[in-house]
């Protein structure tokens, strides 16, 4: 019988709220269900909110009863708040949040480089924003509780799973005991420990780093701006590397690299933690400042992940389908785009707009996506970490020649997480003008934000189906064009006809007129009079037609849901 603890997580800043468990006993008959999601993370929750805003209910399964212990995860980029954005949390996350742009590296007490990430009047979030975990997790939950659609339990610890066909028999354990639950299709977004993928003897593929990083959360009042600082080779660490960032609340993140043999509990032993993070402020010039611990953790770099995602009817997301370093950003920012992806591929698989072998295009997306970024991460955590002496002699070697030579203070850009293009989906159109272009996102490219007007910006007016922002030359839609739309929508296609204009207030035909008086959105997506981009659900870009024409419309139409 499950028992999950009912005392409230210590936190000197973050007030844990002890939720009441989900019974069997206080609830009626469970029939079938469309999706069933084990893990009540970041990734799990935006994966039902995602669900949820296609039409698809689902079961969220939380086996503890008060969110994850600690900070965590702590950078968000404009990309996952862009997705944030669609599943209505946002909002709320800019106003605690703590916007910047701007990262240092520090050698020798010498600031050898400075990142500065591109931020202008196009783009409604900055290029990262800081907040705690638990923080993001209780704006998700108030937003799945708010939904009709999704069935959240607290205190539901998933045991097993059998497959059947056309489903999954999920065994659940509760406070008073188990219960059985079927499901079409189960959603393993169970974490990097995924007790799913070791019930399927599933394996990771790639590598794992040795070196070991402390992460220590403390409140303490230190006079820097709200950036990235990076310290390498630091006299007190010799040869390693200590990250800093501002959190809300008077905290800050001490992140630093462990001398090799040290075990992880030799390294959170108070003393210990006190000692480094002692001589981490006296380095910066705060000898005996006053701070308090809330929260401290060990990680080391990992770059693995599952050769499939999709499993017959169960699906893996998250870190339980990848394992990625935090260097750059990457673990719960690419869960996000994860998340994303599985909710509209499932979704229409789900209300029988596209055939179940979707779900295979989810699968091949995600992997490519995991490993590009296992390859760019695999850069900065050599970097971070050297993982032999012969990175190390590199690495060292740079840092020598940083604190003289210009040209070599580019190779400590960090790599910041970015989202996947999908250049090579098998939803990207075939019957499109993409090689003619001369700008503009390219196929499988994530959207470019466009401010149109004061506060109205291209991509808060997509996502949730297909949608085809067509630049309109006259004050109504071609009939022809408007023909192709209707086909499109009587065959069950979700599909909004967004009409651009910079001098015409409503164009007639069109779901939506968006006004765009400076022509931005002509300029950011290299089109003329004419011509269209077609957005996949989760606002990736499937076509583009310098003229568009009903016939190739439809095609793509087709050719983006697999039929």
């Amino acid at each position: 019988m499950h028992q999950p603890s009912q005392q409230a997580r210590p936190s000197i800043y973050y007030n844990y709220q002890v939720f009441k468990p989900w019974l069997p006993s206080q609830n009626g008959p469970q029939g079938k269900k469309k999706a069933v999601i084990v893990g009540a993370g970041p990734a799990g929750m935006v994966t039902a909110l995602e669900l949820a805003r296609h039409g698809v209910a689902s079961v969220v399964l939380a086996a503890d009863l008060q969110f994850s212990q600690g900070s965590r995860a702590i950078v968000f980029t404009r990309r996952s708040m862009e997705i944030l954005q669609q599943v209505g949390v946002a909002h709320r996350i800019t106003e605690n949040g703590l916007p910047w742009r701007c990262g240092n590296s520090i050698y020798r007490g010498q600031k050898v480089f400075r990142m500065e990430t591109p931020h202008d009047s196009d783009d409604r979030f900055f290029p990262m924003i800081n907040i705690q975990q638990q923080y993001l997790e209780e704006y998700l939950h108030d937003a799945c509780k708010a939904h009709p659609l999704i069935d959240f339990r607290w205190g539901n610890k998933w045991v097993q799973a059998e497959q059947f066909e056309g489903g999954v028999k999920a065994h659940v354990d509760t406070p008073e005991g188990p219960y059985a639950l079927e499901t079409e299709w189960l959603i393993a977004a169970d974490g990097g420990r995924s007790e799913v993928r070791s019930h399927m003897n599933l394996k990771l593929e790639g590598a794992s780093f040795e070196t070991i990083f402390v992460i220590a959360d403390i409140r303490i009042d230190l006079p820097y701006p709200t950036e990235r600082l990076a310290f390498f080779d630091p006299d007190w660490n010799r040869g390693n590397t200590i990250l800093m960032h501002r959190e809300p609340h008077g905290i800050w993140r001490v992140d630093y690299q462990l001398p090799p043999g040290e075990t992880p509990e030799e390294a959170l032993r108070p003393e210990s933690l006190k000692q480094r993070i002692d001589a981490q402020l006296k380095m910066i010039g705060f000898e005996g400042k006053t701070w308090e611990m809330d929260w401290s953790s060990v990680y080391s770099a990992r770059t693995l992940t599952l050769p499939n995602y999709v499993h017959d009817r169960i699906v893996f997301t998250g870190d339980a389908a990848h394992l990625l370093p935090i260097f750059g950003v990457r673990g719960a920012n690419t869960a996000f785009q994860d998340a994303q992806s599985l909710g509209w591929h499932l979704a229409y698989v789900l209300k029988g707009i596209a055939p179940e072998k979707l779900m295979t295009n989810h699968s091949q997306e995600r992997i490519e996506a995991a490993r590009e970024i296992i390859t760019e991460a695999g850069k900065s955590t050599r970097f971070m970490a050297p993982p032999s002496h012969g990175f190390r002699l590199l690495r060292d070697a740079v840092l020598s020649l940083s604190l003289t030579e210009e040209f070599v203070r580019p190779l400590y850009h960090w790599r910041t997480s970015r989202p996947h293009e999908y250049k090579h989906s098998a939803l990207n159109s075939m019957s499109d003008d993409n090689a003619k272009f001369t700008g503009g996102p390219t196929l499988g490219a994530p959207p470019q934000n466009v401010q149109l007007k004061s506060d109205d910006f291209l991509l808060d007016h997509l996502g949730g189906g297909f949608d085809l922002v067509y630049v309109a030359p006259h004050e109504s839609i071609p009939p022809d064009l408007l023909k192709a739309v209707e086909v499109a929508k009587n065959k069950g296609l979700p599909l909004k006809l967004l009409a651009i204009t910079h001098d015409h207030a409503h164009i007639k035909g069109a779901d939506q007129t968006l006004f765009d008086p400076q022509q931005r959105f002509q300029l950011r997506y290299a089109l003329a009079a004419g011509g269209a981009y077609l957005f996949r659900p989760d606002q990736h870009v499937c076509a583009r037609w310098l003229q568009v024409d009903a016939t190739r419309l439809l095609s793509s139409l087709q050719h983006a849901v697999l039929q």
